[in-house]
């Protein structure tokens, strides 16, 4: 295929143009203009100094005259001659030589010659020039239709599987398809047939892309890389093109792999946009299912796709034949979170305060690219402060700075403001402290973050896979703390909108409870599961999965879990009122407490009766 003419060249062709244009004018001008060296005089000063013997030559030609001094050998002024002789105007022949000779017809000749020649070349020049460039249109045009998919060859960097830390399960599945591209014979031998689509599920960040590139680079064959968005434009079949064209190239280059990044931009289910079957984006995809079903049973083609949303994908592409291997790739564990932490500063200076089993140990929930975000974050403070090496402090300042946000110590809160938000983030630890299934205070702040007024930090001490409804219930509670704190110091009138993430943050956790883990007290064990990932159209025309009886039975249930939050969590804070004062007052002198100092400042604090639940 012809290489695409680069900016660059395209650039240099205009420059090499313009400058031909240029030369060519100035050969004109230099060829038809007169001698710019010859100085220009009158011819009343010619006839005086010619008469005084100051000039040795004069040279008519025509009504041009070339005059030569004497003492020179070659003429260096010039005039033009006026009607009549130069004798009528009082030139004494006897004093000067004259020299008469034929005017020089060559500048005229030249003239008529370039004003024909030059415009002709001209016009020429300009001609090739925008042939050039509807040839570069042109066959941008014939491209239109042709993936965009970037091949990674073997004479690229390898990825391998050594190179990704964690994800040891997902390893092992895509372990066989690697055997397979290696060693083909030794499953058709047996009439055994791999996947081939195999689907990547994921949440971001978990590393899905390297999986994929890690894959190729185990069974060293090329890899086609695409996003399911670039094959989707607003002219009808070019998509499709796109596809056909994809799994050509992949073919001719077998054993391949072809990766389709965010493959729910062209995957999800047809027939819920207002298009109906002929839009492009279904056309696509039907192109899809056709060439995953055109393969031979001899092309070493493997399909791996990566998507967040498989629930929105199309019945057709997860069929057997198909997308019929699915792989979830998890959140890392704490022991996978260390591994690609120390990924991640292997190459960067730290000193021997970083401990990154400890920070893998307070990183729970976060994926790999929260982690990659991490390290990068401390090596910007630290350089930012003159650093030579990152130290722990930097560690934790970063970590703190992706999970809840960046300090903003510019923000100026008067003294009401600040001892507002010290009894608010107060009654969220105490009440987080007190009750038994809650997780530990890790921090508290008055100092605004992100976009809070202040911070009160749980977190886990270790890695968990479920959570029971106890837990729950107590994170309801905790996080109506600093409303009930706002409640019982300033009474009903005195609350604030400082609240309103916390609010809001409860009413979700408890519609979840009822509505997808069956958690509530009348409609316990049933699940009313809605779909939010659907297109506007299809939410118009489709009922939500229960009636309206259910639906205000769920506002019920979701009103009695916060109502009883908000009551345990006025029964903890009213039985520690002296523990809050304390709390308080030790956030407005110190703005920051850590773990150790928060416990401190909360010693004996108790569990009230009313606020148990077991």
């Amino acid at each position: 295929m012809k290489k695409k003419p680069s900016r660059v060249t395209n650039m240099l062709r205009l420059g090499l143009f313009w400058a031909l244009v240029a030369l060519s004018l100035l050969a004109v001008w230099a060829v038809t203009s007169p001698q710019g060296t010859l100085k220009e005089v009158s011819v009343s000063d010619v006839v005086r100094r010619a008469n005084d013997g100051k000039i040795a030559l004069i040279e008519i030609q025509g009504n041009d005259l070339r005059i030569t001094p004497k003492g020179q050998s070659k003429p260096t002024e010039r005039s033009l001659k006026e009607p009549g002789t130069l004798y009528s105007q009082g030139l004494k022949f006897d004093k000067v030589e004259i020299k008469t000779t034929a005017e020089s017809q060559t500048g005229a000749i030249t003239w008529s010659i370039a004003s024909i020649v030059v415009p002709v070349v001209l016009i020429g020049l300009l001609f090739m020039f925008m042939m050039r460039q509807a040839q570069g249109q042109n066959s941008q045009a014939m491209g239109f239709g042709k993936s965009k998919a970037k091949l990674y060859g073997l004479d690229k960097e390898r990825v391998v599987f050594d190179d990704i830390a964690g994800n040891e399960s997902a390893k092992q599945d895509l372990q066989e398809v690697v055997d397979f591209l290696k060693h083909p014979k030794k499953y058709q031998s047996l009439g055994a047939k791999i996947p081939k689509g195999i689907l990547l599920v994921g949440n971001p960040g978990t590393g899905k892309t390297m999986l994929a590139r890690a894959v190729a680079g185990e069974a060293n064959v090329p890899f086609f890389s695409i996003s399911g968005s670039e094959f989707v434009e607003m002219f009808v079949g070019v998509g499709a093109s796109r596809v056909r064209d994809l799994f050509a190239k992949a073919k001719k280059n077998a054993p391949a792999i072809i990766f389709i990044d965010e493959i729910d931009a062209v995957g999800r289910k047809r027939g819920s946009g207002m298009g109906g079957g002929h839009d492009e984006r279904e056309q696509t995809l039907n192109q899809i299912l056709v060439e995953m079903d055109g393969f031979e049973a001899d092309t070493n083609v493997i399909i791996i796709a990566a998507t967040n949303r498989a629930d929105v994908l199309d019945p057709a592409l997860l069929r057997p034949g198909r997308f019929d291997r699915h792989t979830t790739i998890t959140l890392p564990e704490r022991k996978d979170r260390e591994a690609i932490l120390k990924v991640h500063f292997k190459n960067k200076p730290i000193d021997a305060t970083v401990d990154l089993d400890k920070l893998a140990a307070k990183t729970a929930g976060s994926s790999g690219a929260d982690l990659a975000n991490i390290a990068n974050e401390a090596a910007i403070i630290a350089a930012r402060q003159g650093k030579k090496k990152i130290s722990n402090e930097h560690l934790t300042e970063a970590f703190e700075k992706v999970a809840i946000g960046p300090e903003r110590k510019a923000k100026v809160m008067n003294e009401h403001e600040k001892e507002l938000t010290a009894y608010h983030e107060a009654g969220h630890a105490i009440v987080g402290h007190v009750l038994p299934d809650s997780d530990p205070v890790h921090k508290v702040t008055i100092i605004p973050r992100g976009g809070t007024g202040g911070v009160t930090w749980f977190l886990p001490p270790e890695d968990k896979s479920y959570t029971n409804v106890y837990e729950f219930k107590d994170i309801l509670a905790r996080a109506m703390g600093g409303r009930i704190a706002e409640k019982l110091i300033y009474g009903d009138d005195g609350i604030t909108t400082g609240a309103g993430s916390d609010l809001r943050k409860a009413t979700e956790i408890a519609r979840d409870m009822v509505i997808e883990q069956g958690m509530g007290q009348k409609l316990r064990d049933q699940v009313f599961h809605e779909d939010n990932g659907g297109m506007v159209f299809d939410k118009i025309t489709h009922e939500r999965p229960y009636s309206e009886a259910t639906a205000e039975e769920i506002d019920h249930e979701v009103e009695r879990l916060i109502t009883e939050a908000a009551r345990r969590a006025e029964a903890v804070l009213r039985k520690n009122r002296a523990v809050l004062e304390k709390l308080k007052d030790e956030l407005l002198l110190h703005e920051t407490l850590e773990e150790d100092e928060a416990n401190a400042a909360m010693e004996g604090a108790a569990l009230p009766t009313e606020a148990k639940l077991h």
